[in-house]
């Protein structure tokens, strides 16, 4: 039975090619994080009514699902991302109108800006720096996921202030760990088109900054 070694040619050729994802995906990462303020920019000025995330929210969901899988290997998936980024970021208008309303508002978005972009940098260098395989956590993270899901639908009903403080903590750390699942998966090869891995990471970030914005608003508001 032939056992295939890894020669230096390949190795070589394999960390081009991981390197060349990873300067893609932190290329559009950056691209669709301003694409998205712009956006949430633009449905403030509108001031579009908080129904309207959810019209985002579905539309973001739809392309996701259905449509980004059939382009993620085309030039149509580089406007399907920015599609799915733009809406989520024009959905995110009426709440960060309705902080900024609050006393202290802009230091609030700003603080939850700074606290998310520490947590990416910090868990994106340590993974890159480390290079540790965090693959382990996929059937984790989904438990974890499909929780936190039913636990919000719930809470709904309930709308229980502690509750709603622990599931944003919850979501927090539940995101924190797909950025490190997320960045292991890129510079391992267990992902290598950098669309998918852009959307996941952004949906991190965008998750982690509505959460921390949510959690300093109910201690502000304690």
């Amino acid at each position: 039975m032939a056992i295939e070694k890894r020669t230096p040619v390949m190795a070589q050729v394999g960390d081009k090619a991981t390197h060349e994802v990873m300067r893609n995906t932190y290329m559009m990462l950056s691209l669709t994080l301003l694409f998205s303020a712009l956006m949430a920019g633009v449905s403030m000025l509108l001031a579009v009514p908080a129904w309207i995330s959810l019209l985002t929210l579905g539309g973001a969901l739809v392309l996701m699902w259905f449509v980004l899988p059939k382009t993620a290997h085309s030039m149509a998936g580089l406007g399907v991302v920015f599609a799915i980024t733009g809406l989520l970021g024009f959905g995110l208008g009426p709440t960060l109108t309705y902080y900024l309303s609050m006393p202290g508002g802009g230091e609030l978005v700003m603080t939850a800006m700074g606290g998310t972009g520490a947590i990416f940098l910090g868990l994106s260098a340590y993974t890159l720096i480390t290079r540790q395989d965090f693959s382990f956590m996929g059937g984790f993270l989904v438990v974890g996921l499909v929780v936190i899901l039913l636990a919000l639908l719930g809470n709904l009903f309930l709308n229980l202030p502690g509750l709603s403080m622990a599931l944003s903590a919850g979501v927090i750390l539940l995101m924190s760990g797909f950025i490190l699942y997320d960045t292991s998966r890129m510079i391992h090869g267990g992902e290598d088109n950098y669309l998918f891995i852009t959307v996941s990471l952004f949906l991190s970030i965008f998750n982690i900054f509505v959460h921390l914005l949510s959690l300093l608003g109910m201690s502000q508001n304690d």
